[in-house]
């Protein structure tokens, strides 16, 4: 009896806290302001305020008489700032002008929000005392806090904001957990599930991790593609056991359905099955069962896999990665825009392809909110129009905008970025799943990522392609003779076939046609480079990347420096002055893959592809050079053929005129076809031979180059 009266009483609590629990309230173009008291024009910035107004309250606890919007913040030089919202601590405090707790920044959601929005968060928090602020838009929320006894701009990421409620204590815990907690929570959720399957199944480093993809592939499907079935969009244990009741084989079958969605891409085999008794397989699901891998912030997750990747790879199965500050510069060199098509035919854990994904998406959200605001602007300035009237126009423009921004649009900017910009290969099975996965934790772009030979054709990967190629090819390793193409990497199912050839049309016939006419030869014969039967690989993903790139297209690779100064090389030097500029080149610390295993010293290289009258012009060049030279030698050859018996003796002199001739005639075109190269040495990359963090110089390298590039192209402008 007493137990019913406490759920008796329970329930019509929680009624009566649903009834008190804030609501958007719209009508007709207007939504209302609980906070202003007034209706307000339904302008998409408003939607985003208001709505979070409801997170505010309904979430956190705060009541409205602790919150103000569109509040004036003003100081000296501070112009007319307004921030979004300004919280209080208590009631009293909003009352007596105390200064408040919290600030926050709220933006359209067709917006990344970048760091100028964070400056100018910070700024409001610092005029108004606040020691938190938030920047929100309905795709990322962060929290700040503010570093009072540092210079502006110096701010941390925080896990959250305090409650409404929160004691000084909790304020003070909260003050101290930075942004790294979220992320080393999910992080460390995959390390359970690494070491559950370790544990239960008895398997290696390596064979759990492969376990553990294949989960995270199946979750990524399940949670894409039966979201109406499942509660709250979650593949969770339950949702597994009651499908269970109606299929014992549910996990064997959603897994083949997952298998079949990636099939294109090659990264299971059709026999390929889940190596885990059912038991530990539901495990894993109930663990990852608090995230919703296709919603949860890729911020988050990105970052969280990267850390889960980074400890499982480096000390357990011993394979190691491309150190992020190295990925950020050469992806920045090679300034990546809309509608480029890139590729990485040594793609590892992805780290390229994400940073550029990642780049570009950032332009598009950039160019759709320019336009936004452009066309707002005008709409707003029209004469003859009532309020609601301009609203409901700024509206349909806003909706029109976000179509563009949607995955699921064929026709979008960001579908096509997603599905046709990005690809890349890796022979190791394992690490085409990790570089899959982590563009999806990132927040997709996987499409284009196969298990495959880097150096043989696959989907939309072959010559002539690509406006972008960037690489850290494998070092040291050998191809030769022995590296047959077979049937495995260039057979697949018609049904793939004849949905790369509707993408791509008569050029995919005819880069698979080049493969299986070279199928039981060696893979050195579809190159140019190699003079005997075998080739370095640093050396044969220099063909391969100049050979995928279109006429003008950029690429960057990191390659040992005996490519640049080994004399037995001069050759692999020379096919590349054949084919391309050189843009750059940055000779890096030896510490820099020391962590890696790595210790051999590197360089950056960047160049970029002849277009056809650029190679037209320096082979003319180098053609006109070797013929005057030859033509001065006419005389003496004949002499040499006249004067010496010997067909070796003549054979031998003649050589050496011919290598003189080459030579020559290659340094007076370099004379005369001669142009500019950036090349620097760091001495420091932000990264130790220990892997620790370090200072870094790249920033300042990028700036000089770009200065390098200004100052060329002022020159150039001004017939110099």
């Amino acid at each position: 009896m007493f137990i019913n009266a406490i759920n008796e009483k329970h329930h019509i609590l929680t009624k009566i806290m649903e009834a008190y629990m804030l609501s958007i309230q719209e009508n007709d173009n207007k939504i209302y302001s609980h906070i202003r008291k007034k209706w307000l024009i339904k302008k998409p910035e408003e939607i985003v305020r208001q709505n979070f107004l409801l997170i505010l309250v309904n979430e956190y606890g705060y009541s409205l008489d602790q919150v103000d919007e569109e509040l004036s913040i003003t100081r000296r030089g501070s112009g007319n700032a307004r921030a979004d919202f300004v919280i209080w601590k208590t009631v009293e405090d909003k009352q007596n002008s105390k200064a408040p707790i919290i600030i926050v920044e709220c933006k359209s959601d067709n917006v990344t929000i970048s760091s100028n929005d964070y400056i100018q968060g910070e700024n409001y928090a610092r005029i108004a005392d606040a020691p938190f602020f938030i920047t929100h838009n309905s795709k990322e929320t962060k929290c700040w806090r503010v570093k009072k006894d540092r210079m502006p701009g110096y701010i941390e990421e925080i896990e959250d904001i305090p409650e409404a409620n929160a004691t000084e204590k909790q304020i003070e815990d909260l003050l101290s957990r930075l942004k790294v907690f979220k992320e080393n929570e999910f992080a460390d959720l995959f390390h359970t599930c690494h070491n559950i399957i370790r544990n239960r199944e008895k398997l290696d480093p390596a064979a759990a991790f492969d376990e553990i993809a294949k989960i995270l592939f199946m979750k990524v499907y399940a949670e894409r593609n039966l979201k109406t079935n499942m509660k709250n969009n979650i593949f969770s244990l339950d949702f597994v056991e009651k499908a269970e009741t109606y299929n014992p084989e549910y996990l064997t079958d959603i897994f083949e359905k997952t298998k079949r969605e990636f099939g294109k891409d090659q990264i299971f085999s059709k026999d390929e099955k889940i190596n885990l008794r059912t038991n530990t397989i539901k495990a894993i699901i109930e663990k990852l069962e608090k995230y919703n891998l296709s919603e949860t912030s890729t911020d988050v997750k990105g970052i969280a896999f990267e850390k889960f990747l980074g400890k499982t790879f480096r000390g357990e199965i011993g394979q190691f990665f491309t150190p992020r500050p190295i990925v950020e510069f050469m992806v920045r060199m090679v300034e990546p825009k809309e509608n480029d098509i890139i590729c990485d035919p040594a793609s590892g854990s992805g780290g390229f392809l994400i940073r550029l994904f990642e780049l570009v998406r950032e332009q598009i959200y950039s160019s759709i909110d320019k336009e936004y605001q452009i066309q707002k602007t005008l709409i707003e300035k029209e004469e003859g129009l009532s309020e609601e009237e301009k609203a409901e126009k700024i509206t349909k423009v806003y909706d029109n905008l976000q179509k563009q921004l949607d995955t699921e649009n064929t026709n979008s900017r960001i579908w096509k970025l997603v599905n046709r910009c990005i690809y890349g290969t890796d022979a190791n099975e394992r690490m085409s799943r990790t570089s899959k996965m982590n563009m999806i934790m990132h927040g997709d772009g996987h499409g284009g990522i196969h298990h495959h030979d880097g150096f043989l054709n696959v989907n939309g990967i072959f010559e002539e392609r690509f406006d972008i190629v960037l690489t850290n090819p494998p070092f040291g390793q050998t191809v030769d003779k022995d590296d047959t193409i077979v049937d495995a990497p260039i057979e697949i199912d018609n049904e793939i076939i004849d949905y790369y050839r509707k993408t791509y049309g008569e050029a995919y016939d005819n880069s698979q046609g080049k493969i299986k006419s070279a199928k039981d030869k060696p893979i050195t014969s579809l190159f140019e480079l190699p003079k005997s039967d075998s080739i370095k690989t640093e050396l044969l993903f220099i063909e391969r990347c100049l050979s995928l790139l279109k006429p003008g297209g950029k690429m960057g690779i990191v390659l040992p420096e005996g490519v640049y100064n080994n004399p037995s090389l001069a050759y692999v030097r020379e096919f590349v002055e054949d084919r391309a500029y050189i843009l750059a080149i940055i000779s890096i610390p030896q510490e820099t893959f020391v962590s890696a295993k790595a210790f051999v010293k590197t360089s950056l290289l960047f160049m970029q592809k002849f277009t056809q009258d650029q190679k037209k012009k320096w082979d003319d060049i180098l053609q006109k050079r070797l013929e005057e030279i030859l033509a001065e030698q006419k005389e003496e050859r004949g002499q040499i053929k006249s004067n010496l018996r010997d067909k070796k003796a003549i054979k031998t002199k003649l050589k050496e005129l011919d290598d003189f001739v080459k030579s020559e005639s290659r340094k007076l075109a370099h004379a005369d076809f001669d142009y500019p190269i950036f090349m620097c040495e760091a001495e420091h990359v932000g990264i130790t031979s220990t892997g620790e963090e370090d200072i870094s110089e790249l920033s300042q390298i990028l700036e000089e180059y770009k200065k390098f590039k200004n100052d060329l192209a002022n020159l150039a402008n001004n017939g110099g």
